[in-house]
C-alpha cells in the first residue's frame, strides 16, 4: 500500500487545538520531541553566539606589538 505525504499550513492555535485532542501518552511523546527540538535550537544559538571570528597569528602579533609600544611610551 502506498502512502502519501501531505503538506498543510496550520496556525499555532490550530496545532494547540490538535494537541489537546491527543491522548496523555501522545502528549508526553510530543512534549519530549518538542523539548529535544528546543534544546537543539538553543544549542545552535549558543554556538553561533560563541563562534568568534578567526584571528590570524599576524593579527595577534600586531596587537601585542601595539600594546607593548603603548606601554613603552608611557614609561618614557
Amino acid at each position: 500500500m502506498a502512502t502519501a505525504a501531505l503538506k498543510i499550513r496550520l496556525s499555532c492555535n490550530q496545532i494547540l487545538e490538535l494537541a489537546q485532542q491527543l491522548s496523555d501518552e501522545d502528549k508526553l511523546e510530543l512534549n519530549r520531541a518538542l523539548a529535544a527540538e528546543v534544546r537543539s535550537i538553543k544549542l545552535r544559538r549558543l554556538l553561533n553566539a560563541l563562534r568568534a571570528d578567526e584571528i590570524s597569528q599576524e593579527d595577534i602579533d600586531s596587537e601585542v606589538e601595539a600594546v607593548r609600544q603603548e606601554i613603552y611610551e608611557k614609561r618614557q
